[in-house]
């Protein structure tokens, strides 16, 4: 399309039974949504397999389904819920918590590595190793509002939690960021977190 439908405009049209403004959505948002259930540390072929369910059961239970302010919100939320879905169905998954990849995305991580000098990619490396030693669900909020630009209710509603939660989450993550890397603490403040 020429011309960028909004999202709500999309949505209104697929909830009335155009095909093709789902496959507008789909074609839209394909590749955040792949890049998000990849950071779950599942295989690539779940992720693929999950986000085709969520389009195929939007489709079927259209008439069913409401309205919603962020169309984004609602495929990332339900993304995560079918993988943990999945992962709940394997045998050796025990645990309600997922591990979490907390690598730079492709995109990102390429143009940082172009643009930046070698201190700049030095600092990188030392905020990768420190985001790994952050718990699971804290590096999974600090991805969702900095990278997915989601609010803290949204991501409150994503990740089955309060909006406090989130709040205490992304307040603790920021925290132990800033303390681990006190000598350089500008990296936390102006790297992909503005």
């Amino acid at each position: 399309m020429a011309l960028q439908v909004q999202d709500e405009v999309l949505w209104k049209a697929y909830r009335s039974g155009d095909k093709q403004a789902l496959g507008f959505l789909a074609e839209r948002y394909y590749r955040s949504l792949r890049h998000y259930g990849l950071k779950f540390m599942v295989d690539e072929a779940t992720v693929e397999d999950c986000i085709q369910e969520i389009f195929l059961q939007l489709w079927q239970n259209r008439l069913q389904i409401n309205d919603t302010c962020s169309v984004k919100h609602y495929l990332l939320k339900s993304l995560r819920h079918l993988i943990f879905q999945f992962r709940r169905n394997e045998k050796h998954f025990v645990s309600s918590e997922i591990d979490w990849d907390s690598s730079f995305p492709e995109d990102i991580d390429a143009e940082t590595l172009m643009i930046r000098r070698e201190t700049t990619i030095l600092q990188i490396n030392e905020l990768n190793r420190q985001l790994l030693t952050l718990p699971a669900r804290e590096r999974e909020a600090l991805y969702l509002r900095y990278y997915e630009n989601l609010s803290v209710t949204e991501i409150a509603e994503t990740m089955h939690v309060n909006r406090q939660s989130v709040s205490n989450f992304l307040q603790k993550a920021l925290v132990k960021l800033r303390t681990r890397m006190w000598d350089n603490a500008s990296i936390v403040d102006n790297w992909y977190f503005s």
